[in-house]
């Protein structure tokens, strides 16, 4: 059985660019949740090839000979995303351009249907990139990354695009009792014959699709990378914070300096006062100002600059005002 293999995705000065970057993304964000065109543009200019926008209906990374299809998941680790190295993991969906057969259809031959489907999703996509390329194969690849909630750490690795072949697997049909809200359902799980490992989970609820599992590379492999852009710890009691321009500009202007040492003795005084005032004390501290504007301004504001808040937001178009000023 042919397994898809790693791939370098970056030569060591486009990973530093992509660490650059996409901490200052985050940095921007103010903790609103990762898009696919977040990561799209940050792959893009670290590797100096045209952004094409993010679309569900084609390739996200199409540039002379490569291929790229990227599939995002939230990884709810604690501490680090190096507990996802080693483990097989199931995402969402593949894709949803699937018919399921009905569960009378006998598992096995349910299964050749499915992944005959599969295959040839993927040899469109593969004949897509062939023609705008004169001569050559395509490098057709799988993106995968990883993502904490907090936005702290990302885990990125590519392998090749493989269309599965049927006679590798084998199929069972699985039913899921109903429970709650939950209707009773039907699932066509894949196996490895090699393995016993199941590979796919096709479902036909609330739209068909196919789950894939995936292996995360372990941390020896030179083709997988981790990214720390939020509290990255560089040296013995050292950690690096990313800060936008505005802010680290206003910091500079109250501490007259962004020595290490002036900030951190800063912090320490700060915060030792601010712990020992009262949630009132706290209160009074800060007060929230109202602003009226008009609701056109509003819902353009909310769509140019979405945050986890209107203060959110309204960080957002301060940075940007001071940036232009």
């Amino acid at each position: 059985m042919k397994r898809p293999k790693t791939l370098p995705a970056f030569s060591p000065e486009e990973r530093e660019q992509v660490h650059t970057l996409l901490a200052t993304h985050v940095a921007y964000m103010m903790g609103r949740k990762l898009e696919e065109g977040d990561w799209a543009e940050v792959y893009c200019r670290a590797k100096g090839i045209p952004n094409r926008g993010w679309s569900n209906l084609k390739l996200d990374i199409m540039h002379e000979r490569l291929g790229v299809e990227h599939k995002m998941i939230c990884y709810r680790s604690g501490i680090s995303l190096a507990d996802a190295y080693g483990k097989t993991l199931m995402h969402p969906s593949a894709t949803r351009s699937i018919r399921v057969p009905p569960p009378t259809t006998e598992a096995n031959q349910a299964m050749r249907d499915i992944l005959g489907q599969y295959a040839d999703f993927i040899n469109a996509r593969r004949e897509k990139v062939k023609e705008s390329i004169e001569n050559g194969e395509p490098d057709m690849r799988t993106g995968w990354l990883l993502w904490q909630e907090s936005l702290r750490q990302f885990l990125y690795f590519e392998e090749e695009m493989l269309a599965p072949d049927p006679d590798d697997y084998f199929a069972k049909w699985q039913k899921r009792s109903a429970g709650g809200s939950r209707k009773e359902s039907t699932n066509l799980w894949i196996y490895e014959k090699e393995t016993g490992r199941k590979r796919y989970s096709v479902t036909g609820e609330a739209g068909a699709k196919i789950q894939p599992y995936f292996d995360v590379p372990p941390p020896t492999d030179p083709n997988v990378y981790l990214f720390t852009v939020m509290g990255e710890v560089i040296d013995t009691g050292l950690v690096k914070v990313w800060l936008t321009e505005a802010t680290a500009r206003e910091l500079k202007r109250l501490l007259h300096t962004l020595d290490t040492t002036e900030v951190s003795r800063a912090i320490t005084g700060a915060t030792a006062a601010i712990s020992k005032m009262d949630d009132i004390e706290r209160a009074e501290a800060e007060i929230a100002v109202p602003l009226v504007i008009t609701e056109e301004a509003y819902q353009a504001l909310q769509s140019a600059l979405p945050g986890k808040s209107d203060e959110h937001s309204f960080q957002l178009l301060v940075q940007y005002l001071q940036h232009k000023e």
